[in-house]
């Protein structure tokens, strides 16, 4: 076991040795896999930043009920009781006529225009927050239709119609992202096959020799495998560093809209588990696509 690791950890500094002396040929191949790895994480984040920016919508699932403009506050407070009481309801909050012109007066600008109406043309409200098991669509229709019920009630509003639009747009974005990493993923294995079979064929006579003295298929192709594992290793990491600086460049702007809305929201990167699926999907990739063609290459080379 002992000889076995010595063998894997000398073949291992080898073949990066190999690939050391070829910068610029090495060079171009990894900038080549990192940017094709780029492409899909910097959609990812993407997606994942537009979901974390819209994260409290998924939960905006309040129903406004609207009273009638002649109910009286003791109509609008039994409303309050009753739907307090379904197990269908988490929470439901009463919004006083005066209450919500107040509200309105403080943040319309309109304080003087409100000033020459008689009487409050605003009706009392209710905000009712269906339970968590509660909140499946069909569920929330049967809700607000059994409220429509309530005496008193004249409007029953749920307008999370762009929410769901929204989310499933998201879903097809992310789907669309899926299928890019997978055709990229096999664009990969094209490059680095393509790069080891060229790299046989530069080494044929010394495949052959190594053949001739007892060399194993298995031991043959070890080294190509290294060289595909440092490759993909190496576009990883190019992949994740290309992914940063865009997020770098793009935080400011992004941040500065964010504060415009009155929001804290900022861009957010791969992360640890991001970097370490790009490293590991790309040594992944890169000993998938050496192993299916050093196998392939190496099975038609044999000494004369």
């Amino acid at each position: 076991m002992k000889q076995w690791f010595e063998r894997h950890l000398q073949t291992l500094v080898g073949s990066l040795g190999r690939l050391w002396t070829q910068p610029f040929a090495t060079l171009l191949t990894v900038l080549v896999i990192g940017i094709a790895l780029a492409l899909p994480a910097c959609l990812h984040v993407l997606v994942q930043n537009v979901r974390m920016a819209s994260g409290g919508w998924g939960n905006a699932l309040d129903i406004s009920v609207y009273m009638k403009p002649a109910a009286t506050l003791e109509q609008a407070q039994q409303a309050e009781k009753r739907i307090a009481q379904r197990r269908d309801v988490e929470d439901v909050t009463l919004v006083k006529a005066d209450d919500a012109l107040a509200e309105f007066r403080k943040d319309s600008g309109f304080g003087e225009a409100l000033d020459a109406l008689k009487d409050n043309p605003l009706p009392h409200a209710l905000v009712v927050r269906p339970a968590a098991e509660f909140r499946d669509p069909a569920l929330v229709d049967t809700l607000s239709a059994e409220l429509r019920k309530i005496d008193g009630v004249d409007i029953v509003q749920l307008d999370t119609e762009w929410v769901s639009r929204f989310n499933a747009i998201l879903d097809v974005i992310r789907r669309g992202v899926f299928l890019a990493a997978v055709l990229f993923a096999l664009g990969i294995l094209v490059i680095i096959g393509n790069t080891i079979r060229l790299d046989i064929e530069n080494r044929r006579g010394e495949i052959e020799v190594t053949k001739l003295v007892g060399g194993s298929d298995a031991f043959v192709r070890r080294p190509f495998l290294y060289n595909g594992v440092w490759y993909g290793l190496a576009g990883g990491l190019i992949a994740g560093l290309i992914v940063a600086t865009v997020v770098a460049v793009l935080s400011a702007p992004v941040q500065r809209i964010a504060g415009l809305y009155g929001s804290q929201f900022e861009l957010q990167g791969v992360g640890f588990s991001g970097w370490f699926a790009l490293l590991a999907g790309g040594a992944l990739l890169g000993w998938l696509g050496s192993f299916i063609v050093a196998t392939r290459e190496l099975r038609e080379i044999e000494p004369k």
